[in-house]
């Protein structure tokens, strides 16, 4: 097949949405698909708006010879429009990939009113849908009152196997000194840093230790995390690493004892199955999908987003009992192993494609 994908900026950009996009172009493409990128440059929310009314785009649509457009529903701001004008000339259907709503974040709520109206009316003008776990399938049959075809494809694990041992898993969960406590992700707030930081604050300073890594996306948040840890007193405790290579990012996930993100929300969270692949349990919120690969008390635990006094007792407890650490670690090591494959999910989505065309 022929197929398009629209996106913002780089497929190459780091971020658990684009790595899914990527994964599926390069399944595409195995199998002798042919997929063109059409990128739109990153700016902001409203000027994204009035890529609504780009002329070379259309046509830059309207005359590529496609079976079928894929479009990550990051770019809704940019096609609510746009789709209901593509539809007057061309033939080919409009699939989404959704991640997760954006009128599902925590913010003011005459923001997500407004967010929420965009998000419908782009939701309405395709013809389909790949969603990233139940949970964003349901938002989205929520908020468009409509059941389009669909398919739900979870993200899917790197590797057959996890790369640590139930032996090893013990051996680090034993060893003394402070709880080593990993944050994966990038510097934004919905992700929620800022609460782990407050939760850890208050639990002696020698019985743990975080690292941070992601990318500096949002400089003023940045900012405000480095002003936390330092009114904390905290530079000792906090380091904060910001991109690193990938294996960098595997030896943190195999010499951590526990991740923690806990975002005010989550489409998925591809971080949490990185995380398990290393026999790591995850602290994660109850808002979102996370619940969809956390079980409560067993791999990880679920915290409301905010709740800064249950996060802090969830790893003073980890901190104070090291044989759950350990228990639940090998029950990370097996939901991992019981997690679908990269292959397994791609195959799923381009059979749907198969059957929208």
């Amino acid at each position: 097949m022929n197929l398009g994908l629209i996106i913002y900026g780089n497929l190459e950009t780091v971020s658990g949405g684009f790595s899914y996009d990527r994964m599926l172009v390069d399944y595409l493409k195995s199998k002798g698909d042919r997929v063109e990128i059409f990128s739109l440059p990153w700016r902001s929310y409203v000027r994204h708006l009035f890529d609504n009314f780009s002329g070379s785009f259309i046509r830059s649509l309207t005359t590529a010879k496609l079976d079928l457009l894929i479009q990550d529903e990051l770019n809704h701001p940019s096609l609510f429009r746009l789709n209901q004008k593509l539809k007057r000339y061309v033939q080919y259907p409009i699939v989404s990939i959704v991640h997760h709503l954006r009128s599902k974040e925590s913010r003011p709520r005459w923001q997500n009113d407004f967010y929420r109206r965009v998000e419908r009316d782009y939701l309405r003008s395709v013809d389909g849908f790949v969603f990233v776990s139940h949970t964003t399938g349901s938002d989205v049959k929520a908020l468009t009152g409509q059941d389009a075809p669909s398919v739900v494809a979870y993200p899917g694990r790197n590797l057959p196997h996890p790369v640590i041992s139930a032996d090893q898993v013990r051996i680090r969960s034993s060893e003394s000194g402070p709880l080593r406590v990993l944050f994966v992700g990038n510097l934004i707030p919905r992700k929620e840093l800022h609460t782990l930081i407050a939760a850890l604050a208050v639990l002696p300073k020698e019985s743990w230790k975080l690292d941070v890594i992601g990318g500096f996306v949002d400089k003023r948040y940045a900012k405000e995390i480095r002003k936390q840890i330092e009114q904390n007193k905290l530079s000792e405790n906090v380091s904060l690493l910001g991109v690193v290579t990938n294996d960098t990012l595997r030896k943190y996930y195999r010499k951590s004892h526990l991740l923690a993100v806990p975002s005010s929300y989550e489409g998925f969270g591809m971080v949490y199955l990185e995380g398990m692949e290393s026999g790591l349990p995850s602290i994660a919120s109850t808002a979102g999908a996370a619940h969809e690969i956390i079980t409560h008390g067993e791999n990880g635990f679920l915290v409301r987003p905010g709740e800064v006094s249950a996060l802090s007792g969830f790893i003073d407890e980890l901190i104070r009992d090291r044989e759950k650490l350990f228990q639940m670690g090998l029950n990370a090591l097996d939901r991992y192993q019981e997690h679908s494959t990269w292959n397994e999910s791609t195959s799923k989505i381009a059979d749907f494609f198969e059957s929208i065309v």
